[in-house]
């Protein structure tokens, strides 16, 4: 049974200090860690490592983009663990503007095991989101229902293997994935990068969703500087009381768009 959830922001990002960095994957959207952020990753590792054994990660569930798998791969050198790609804890993308295309989804597990070899192909989202964007309601949607399916899947898939997993993800998803576990969908969270939340599974929990303590909330004391660039729900730009619309990658309109629960609710 998972005892416990951590739950990290990917490291600094390149495009936040270069504006002519390029994707090691290709994708759009997807930029690598700054040195700075890629130091992070290396805090983070350690901090971990230094944690009793028995509170370790045994394994890493990390967002397909590549600054996320960046910032895993420390913390699976150290501690001997794998990375598998969860989709479901995707970047966060705002609903695309009409006839913009759609928004740019990564590749799969296969294929970044060709960036990051540490990357176990052997795991299969259960979760993917829309290319076509999300509100808030929809990402919160979404992180509720990958919650409610991820962790019976491990269990299910790993027996009792793993007592303690690490979610390496974005910050509004970060957010989100904090409320769902606490079932509370107003709790205001900001989340720097490389900070750290955890949850510990209540005894008595009846449901995955509001069965969880939590221990630290998007906490940056492990980090030399603290956690840096922080984000909240707050900064998000409204028009008319709705999230801005974004662009998606032109020509991709009539691509497809599998997005939602991969696995049946039912098998669990």
């Amino acid at each position: 049974m998972i005892e416990t959830i951590y739950i990290a922001r990917h490291g600094f990002r390149m495009n936040w200090i270069n504006e002519n960095w390029s994707s090691p994957t290709g994708l759009p959207k997807d930029p690598p860690l700054a040195a700075f952020g890629e130091a992070q990753a290396q805090e983070l590792a350690a901090y971990f490592l230094a944690l009793p054994e028995d509170q370790r990660p045994t394994a890493i569930f990390s967002s397909p983009y590549y600054r996320c798998l960046q910032t895993s791969k420390p913390t699976s050198q150290a501690l001997q663990v794998p990375i598998y790609v969860e989709h479901g804890i995707s970047e966060w993308y705002s609903p695309v503007a009409p006839g913009t295309g759609l928004h740019p989804r990564a590749s799969s597990a296969a294929v970044l095991q060709t960036y990051i070899s540490e990357i176990d192909p052997s795991w299969s989202s259960i979760w993917y989101p829309s290319r076509k964007g999300e509100d808030v309601e929809g990402l919160q949607e979404r992180a509720k229902g990958f919650l409610d399916l991820l962790i019976p899947e491990v269990e299910r898939r790993f027996d009792d293997k793993h007592k303690n997993i690490l979610l390496v993800s974005h910050a509004a998803t970060i957010i989100v994935l904090c409320q769902g576990l606490l079932a509370q969908p107003d709790l205001p969270v900001r989340v720097g990068c490389c900070s750290i939340s955890k949850f510990s599974r209540n005894s008595d929990a009846l449901s995955v969703l509001g069965g969880w303590e939590v221990k630290a909330l998007a906490s940056g004391n492990h980090l030399k500087e603290g956690a840096s660039r922080d984000w909240g729900f707050e900064d998000i730009r409204l028009a008319n009381g709705k999230v801005v619309t974004d662009n998606g990658i032109p020509g991709t309109e009539e691509e497809e768009d599998n997005y939602g629960p991969q696995i049946p609710r039912s098998s669990l």
